[in-house]
């Protein structure tokens, strides 16, 4: 209940001027390929069940992605990839997420931003980061079987090791590099998994691959199994 309780803060939440402005803005001027949509122009709740085990952690909604279909990661190049890679692990119940309504379920994951309105140029202030990380501590501590995060892009990373700071959980010191593929075990027995973003300049440029990416899910799919034992 508690998880369910933030996730309608968060589709009601208007603690950053600048971010409201802009995810109603691009809901009434929609860009042309999407003009018959009626976009959600909200803050984007996470998706999952409380007691999934593995955390995905992103930046924030796409501004004709998430913050039109409602639906983290749901709409947009970056969500192809990760509901492929998810689906090819047994972390959701089909490969692709189009809107509300297909019938997409994860299994054993729980997908959250560290950002839940869509930023202008992709690119929010620290003010705003500050004002949505109440909804990412709240999360924590709920999801309490979580075994295995992966951190898509560095500033996710950031933010999940800056929110068990702020709970007073223990961190490395120092922070473990970010990196690709790099892989980090806590002292509470989480794993963090770094990852580039799968947005288009990362995959377009070939800097990420589909390989690349489903190494990570592959990893975090072996880890899990080995608790399973």
């Amino acid at each position: 209940m508690a998880l369910l309780r933030a996730k309608g803060e968060i589709v009601d939440c208007r603690r950053c001027p600048r971010l409201v402005e802009y995810r109603e803005a691009v809901a009434r001027n929609k860009v042309k390929r999407f003009r018959d949509w009626d976009y959600w122009g909200r803050p984007v709740p996470s998706l999952g069940l409380v007691g999934a085990r593995l955390l995905i952690i992103g930046l924030a909604p796409a501004a004709h992605g998430g913050n039109r279909t409602g639906r983290i990661f749901t709409g947009d190049r970056s969500g192809d990839w990760l509901y492929r890679a998810l689906y090819n692990f047994s972390f959701a119940n089909q490969p692709t997420s189009i809107d509300r309504n297909d019938g997409l379920r994860l299994i054993d994951c729980y997908i959250t931003a560290a950002i839940h309105c869509a930023p202008p140029d992709n690119k929010p202030l620290p003010s705003e980061f500050e004002n949505c990380r109440p909804y990412l501590l709240e999360e924590l501590q709920h999801l309490k079987k979580v075994r295995v995060v992966v951190a898509l892009g560095l500033i996710a990373f950031k933010a999940y090791f800056g929110a068990r700071k702020q709970l007073g959980w223990e961190n490395p010191s120092p922070l473990p590099p970010f990196g690709h593929g790099l892989q980090a075990r806590l002292s509470d027995g989480v794993t963090v998994i770094s990852s580039y973003h799968p947005s288009q300049q990362n995959t377009q440029t070939g800097k990420l691959t589909e390989k690349m990416f489903d190494d990570v899910f592959r990893r975090a799919r072996e880890i899990l199994t080995k608790l399973d034992r």
